[in-house]
């Protein structure tokens, strides 16, 4: 149990209240859930932009480990290749995917559009206390910074 004031671990195990019941919950449990998370995120707004550019096999073996789950065993017996085969493919098409990313930037461009169209959202709302021509102004500089971005 730790005690107050005492550095925490990276992987210690804390006691979280559930319901009545004490559940132990490993904290590098949590950070790597997180972690798988954000990867998973980024596959896919990296494939949703650049998926098209690979070849219909690699789209058809990256589709079936990253969005359907599938072991890269299960794969490569759809497939009928290896199970190695299958593990490189998806290092290979990540590889490719973020090589495009970092040449055409077009999902943090879109991004930041997003974030963008949501800061105009909040302007928009009236319970906003700034003043109608403050808001306006503002939101003049972020459809310039859109159309900049575009």
């Amino acid at each position: 149990m730790l005690q107050s004031g005492a550095p925490v671990q990276p992987c210690s195990v804390s006691m979280l209240v559930k319901k009545k019941y004490l559940t132990a919950i490993s904290a590098c449990s949590i950070v790597s859930k997180v972690t798988r998370m954000e990867k998973f995120v980024q596959q896919t707004f990296l494939y949703d932009f650049y998926g098209e550019l690979l070849t219909e096999h690699q789209r058809q073996v990256y589709e079936q480990v990253v969005f359907e789950d599938l072991s890269p065993s299960e794969a490569a017996q759809n497939q009928s290749i290896s199970r190695q085969g299958v593990h490189d493919l998806i290092k290979r098409c990540n590889r490719i995917l973020e090589e495009y990313e970092s040449r055409l930037h077009l999902v943090e461009k879109f991004l930041k559009i997003r974030d963008n169209v949501r800061r105009i959202q909040q302007l928009t709302d009236r319970e906003n206390g700034d003043s109608v021509e403050e808001r306006m102004r503002e939101i003049r500089q972020i459809s310039s910074d859109i159309l900049e971005e575009l």
